[in-house]
Formats: C-alpha cells, sequence, structure tokens
C-alpha cells in the first residue's frame, strides 16, 4: 500500500500540515532524570544536620543554585528539539536554534544506520541536523523520517 493513502497517519502530501515531530525518549529522560536529580539534591540538603546547611556560604549556595539552573536550561534545550512541516516550508528547532527552510532549500532527508538522528541535504551544499527524529526512538523515529521524506519529495 502506497505511503500516501496508508491509515497509520503518514501525510497524504503537504494539504495535510502543519505537522511535527518531537524526540520522545529525550523528553521522557530529561523530565525523569531531572525530577530524580531534584528529588535527590532536596533530599541530600534536608538531610543535612542544620548546623551543617548554615556552613555553607551565600556564594557556595548560589553556586549550586547557578548548577542547578544550567542543567535545567540543558534538559530544556534538548526537550525543546523539534521540526515543524509547514505550507511554506520546514521550522527546525535543535536545542537553542531555530531555523526556517523553504521547500525548495531542502534536497532530501537522511536516516543513516547507527547516526543519532535525521539530517537534512540543503541546497547550499550543506546538512542540518534534526534532532527531533533520533535514532533511539526506534520505529517512531524511522516513521516520521518516511513521512518527512514524502513531504520533502511531494
Amino acid at each position: 500500500m502506497p505511503a500516501a493513502s496508508d491509515p497509520g497517519g503518514a501525510p497524504a502530501g503537504r494539504s495535510s500540515l502543519p505537522r511535527t515531530w518531537r524526540p520522545l525518549g529525550v523528553r521522557l529522560a530529561v523530565v525523569f532524570f531531572g525530577s530524580m536529580l531534584l528529588v535527590v539534591c532536596a533530599a541530600a540538603w534536608f538531610g543535612f544536620d542544620p548546623s551543617v546547611r548554615e556552613r555553607f556560604t551565600f556564594l557556595q549556595r548560589a553556586t549550586l543554585v547557578l548548577f542547578g539552573l544550567c542543567f535545567a536550561l540543558v534538559g530544556w534545550a534538548l526537550g525543546r528539539s523539534r521540526v515543524t512541516a509547514r505550507s511554506e516550508g520546514l521550522v527546525v528547532v535543535n536545542g537553542l536554534r531555530r531555523r526556517e527552510l523553504a521547500w525548495e532549500q531542502v534536497l532530501a532527508v537522511h536516516f543513516t544506520s547507527g547516526a543519532p538522528w535525521a539530517t537534512l541535504d540543503l541546497s547550499d551544499g550543506t546538512t542540518l541536523a534534526v534532532m527531533a527524529l533520533q535514532s533511539s526512538d526506534g520505529r517512531r523515529a524511522s516513521q516520521g523520517v518516511r513521512e518527512l521524506r514524502a513531504l520533502v519529495d511531494g
């Protein structure tokens, strides 16, 4: 059965847009491990005797809070990765960077075996990583690549 007529949710062309793909495994890992880190740090802090907590200076406490904020920023950046197909083109968000591409700029979508994520071949001769379609997501990522290829070829 052709992908365009597949009842499993493959897009029938650019008329079914907008469509967004996001990494599932990374987002779950960020939430799970971020929550666990917060719980462990809070338990350690409140598990200290009050006299031990008083020995921490303001600068030491601020450093710990800054490290926590940095970890949260990294987790947020990883979790916000996505690719959105719109009628005008693609919007690729990788971490803190956002890139808008017209359909004419995207030549092909590659997802080679062993690669951590899909890549786009662009008309200017460069490639662009698509961290939203990660190999750790298995069949879900492969289906997303097939759908994106169909849109690029269409």
